[in-house]
């Protein structure tokens, strides 16, 4: 898929947990997982907006596009 999560790493960089930052967003553990492994095929964008709230960010952060090989 040509969008790229990059959750994780700016997750780590803030030093928050998933379960803290799922917490903190209010969504389960489960779809915060789905969208730290790539799995997702959407995000709303209150959700992403939240996201962007908790961990001091811009959406830029989190997602980028790579073109298929």
């Amino acid at each position: 898929m040509p969008i790229v999560v990059n959750l994780d790493v700016v997750m780590a960089k803030r030093k928050m947990s998933s379960g803290e930052l799922a917490e903190r967003i209010g969504i389960t553990p489960a779809n915060l997982s789905i969208l730290k492994n790539n799995k997702a095929k959407a995000i709303r964008f209150s959700t992403l907006e939240e996201i962007c709230r908790a961990l001091d960010c811009q959406p830029a952060d989190i997602l980028a596009y790579e073109e298929d090989e």
